[in-house]
């Protein structure tokens, strides 16, 4: 039965996997990889197209099929806390640092869809939406973009819908307005850019990085959603992490299961 390209592309994922192929190694040409497989040339071209789209190879002019240098991940440490400086509350201690390189745009729009039922809205109805790139305020490079999604009636005609949202920003503002102590729930997932995503974070274009997902929702004191923020970055440069502690099932000394 003749190879698959994506019984090609595995051996290839796995030679770079195992290290045969290092970052800034050059592929075999694609003359070589159809007389080592016995494929066509278009099998051969698929498996080169779908390592490009996973990001692990990229295509040099006048070079060929180079393994891709991959950036070390820096980890976002989420430790399921919340907590609060003199600028207001804040979530990831190791993005504190982090400010909005752009003036935040505010707009009125659509409630997106995948959104809508955990804000309590019928699809189609107006929000207040608020987007921020934020960057490290050195190198003014762009980390992550963040999108707070607010139900129009609750915040049309307050500070909420202005740019400047004032000392503490929106939590301060809700919180304020009657709807304190909020409390918090996130969710992490994992997606594809938009065009606009990609170039607003640098992510390359040549190849498929996934941004990071982090949907944090917030809730009054009476459990109405307030705001929903949609925070993403590159899931090649970070990573979640969080500590792992022991319910009291999992107490030392337990004897073993039996067989």
């Amino acid at each position: 039965m003749p190879v698959s390209y994506r019984e090609i592309a595995a051996a290839l994922r796995q030679q770079i996997s195992d290290g045969r192929y290092q970052p800034g190694d050059k592929l075999p040409m694609l003359t070589e990889l159809q007389e080592q497989y016995g494929a066509g040339y278009q099998t051969v071209r698929s498996a080169i197209q779908l390592l490009e789209q996973e990001g692990l190879v990229v295509a040099v002019r006048r070079r060929g099929t180079i393994v891709r240098e991959r950036p070390e991940k820096r980890r976002i440490t989420r430790s399921r806390q919340v907590y609060r400086d003199e600028i207001g509350y804040y979530f990831d201690p190791a993005a504190q640092s982090w400010v909005a390189l752009e003036t935040p745009t505010v707009r009125w729009g659509v409630v997106p869809v995948d959104l809508a039922a955990t804000m309590g809205l019928s699809v189609g109805s107006e929000v207040l939406i608020r987007d921020r790139i934020m960057g490290d305020p050195d190198t003014r490079a762009a980390m992550q973009l963040a999108t707070s999604y607010l139900p129009a009636d609750l915040v049309r005609g307050t500070q909420l819908a202005e740019s400047d949202t004032g000392p503490g920003g929106i939590y301060d503002r809700l919180e304020e307005m009657g709807h304190a102590p909020l409390a918090w729930k996130e969710a992490v997932s994992a997606r594809m850019p938009s065009p606009e995503e990609a170039e607003s974070l640098g992510l390359p274009a040549d190849v498929g990085v996934p941004l990071l997902r982090i949907v944090r929702v917030t809730r009054s004191t009476t459990g109405q959603v307030v705001e929903i923020n949609d925070t993403r970055m590159s899931a090649e440069l970070f990573e979640i992490g969080y500590d792992i502690e022991r319910d009291g099932s999992a107490h030392t000394g337990a004897e073993p299961a039996s067989a």
